[in-house]
């Protein structure tokens, strides 16, 4: 199956043995956990008390 990776568009053959799958290398895979550490991405939901891990 080809598809594209989510990050530079590049088309790849989606294969198990391909270690950064979605991803076609390690740069779009480290980019986009990057994404998600500065918060450009989210998950949306309402946030409720209790749900904070600032008392670990």
């Amino acid at each position: 199956m080809k598809i594209y990776c989510p990050i530079c568009k590049k088309k790849i053959i989606y294969d198990l043995d391909n270690e950064y799958r979605p991803f076609c290398s390690k740069k779009c895979k480290l980019i986009d956990l990057g994404s998600w550490a500065s918060e450009d991405y989210s998950i949306p939901g309402k946030f409720e008390s209790g749900d904070s891990n600032e008392n670990f």
